[in-house]
Order: structure tokens, then sequence, then C-alpha cells
């Protein structure tokens, strides 16, 4: 068995995923703030073991998501987790695979 970093098939960015339609998926999900991007801080909490994570909504989805748009408010200043969440590529393929079965 091929390790991914072995593989190139396991990091292929799939060209026909992109964010369009997607129901913003990848926001559903924790984000550690790690490193200082310059999230505003009215979109910062503190879990439980005093790590600095993204805010989430009322409906669970990160606070940065405009709802009328399904875009990010704060693009220019997201997390660093965000901006090497590439689209179409391994990990936003299989959260979208995910996704339709965390519903049920």
């Amino acid at each position: 068995m091929n390790s991914p970093e072995s593989d190139p098939e396991s990091s292929a960015v799939d060209d026909a995923v992109t964010c369009n339609g997607c129901e913003a998926v990848c926001c559903r999900l924790e984000v550690l703030i790690i490193s200082d991007t310059g999230v505003p801080e009215r979109f910062i909490d503190t879990d439980d073991w005093g790590g600095m994570t993204m805010a989430r909504a009322d409906s669970g989805w990160c606070a940065a998501l405009d709802d009328a748009t399904n875009l990010c408010c704060i693009y220019d200043r997201r997390p660093w987790v965000c901006r090497e969440f590439e689209m179409g590529g391994p990990d936003c393929v299989n959260e979208r695979k995910e996704y339709p079965r965390a519903q049920s």
C-alpha cells in the first residue's frame, strides 16, 4: 500500500470540484486558529482547552460565512487552516462526500 506522500493520486486536485454551488461544507468544520492572519476578534472563540477557534453562528456554521452568498466575509484574513483547505483537494472532496451522511 502506498503512503499518501508517495501516492500522487491521493493529493490530486479534482478540477471539476468548485466552491460555486457548494453548501460551504468546509465551513461546518472546527477551525483552530494557529497563526495570526488578522481574524477579527468578533469571529474568535476559545474552546474548552483554551485554544482559539473560529466562532460558530447559531446555525453551527462558521460565523464568518455570509448567509446570503455562502462566501467568507473575511477571506483575506481567514485562518491558515482555511487557506490550506484546497478547493477540490482530497480533504474537500472527502468532506463533500461525508456531508450528506452527517445530515441523515
